[in-house]
């Protein structure tokens, strides 16, 4: 699995972190990223296909 490196500023990791650990949603920090960046994705697809911009596999 490839490492990135990003930027977060501190309000949006402290939101993030809320999510993160036992009383949380997610085991960590990366697990709530990659859920993230799946959904947000999922979400552009949704759009692209309403608007007819989604190509056929």
């Amino acid at each position: 699995m490839t490492k990135i490196s990003v930027e977060v500023p501190d309000e949006l990791l402290d939101d993030l972190d809320d999510h993160v650990g036992e009383e949380g949603k997610f085991v960590n920090r990366s697990e709530a990223v990659r859920a993230s960046v799946r959904k947000m994705l999922d979400v552009l697809d949704e759009i692209d296909e309403r608007h007819g911009r989604l190509e056929d596999e």
